[in-house]
């Protein structure tokens, strides 16, 4: 067991390495490769595409500890028959259909080239992968029954999209208790104003629903 203090806004965020996931939100190819989803909704991908080399170098950071590491996928059953009616409909209005065809298979379904995580942050064995048909990463998963049997009370937050998944996932694990780090240069939204305004939502308030951070003062408490 060891306990680490890393600077973080509001105010430092503390955390026991046994009790705390690293925790990696929705980094695939969907959202940070060129034809995916993202793209075809009409977004720039560079901001997604810019976090995966700090997320990587946390990762590998994380591991070195023996954290436990958790990743999260995005997407559908085939027959889309867990997708709400009303996020197909809004999918296609912005031009990207959800179970269309895309150049990396069907757009945000499970099995399909696009759907899975870029290479530069693969599961290892062992590392759980939790696929959510939503936006949170508790809704309609095990994850909270995952992070509950390991004992785990506080999580650091990665991956995209920070207006979005992440925000939603944190806000999840703030009503259950759990305390959250997010990595405010590991995460990211496809607007920068999204980013913005979602890291002051966050630890506003003295933290209302978690920290922020940069990945470095992470790395600074791994080193003192």
């Amino acid at each position: 067991m060891a306990e680490y203090i890393v600077k973080a806004k509001p105010y430092e965020f503390k955390f026991d390495s046994e009790k705390t996931a690293l925790i990696i939100i929705d980094m695939q190819r969907d959202f940070c490769a060129p034809g995916g989803f993202g793209e075809k909704l009409g977004n720039d991908i560079t901001p997604t595409t810019s976090i995966i080399d700090p997320t990587r170098k946390v990762l590998e950071a994380v591991r070195e500890k023996d954290m436990f590491v958790v990743h999260t996928r995005e997407g559908h059953r085939p027959d889309l028959s867990d997708c709400p009616p009303s996020k197909l409909r809004r999918g296609k209005i912005q031009g990207a259909g959800i179970g269309d065809m895309g150049p990396m298979g069907r757009i945000l379904v499970r099995g399909e080239h696009g759907h899975d995580i870029v290479d530069e942050l693969k599961p290892l064995e062992g590392e759980p992968i939790i696929d959510k048909p939503g936006k949170g990463s508790f809704y309609q998963t095990d994850l909270d029954l995952l992070l509950a049997n390991r004992g785990i009370t506080h999580l650091i937050v990665t991956g995209v999209t920070t207006h979005v998944c992440v925000q939603s996932t944190i806000r999840e694990a703030n009503d259950r208790g759990i305390e959250c780090l997010m990595l405010e240069d590991c995460t990211a939204a496809f607007d920068p104003r999204d980013q913005e305004a979602s890291i002051r939502m966050i630890n506003q308030q003295g933290g209302i629903f978690g920290w922020t951070t940069e990945s470095k003062h992470l790395f600074e408490a791994f080193e003192d």
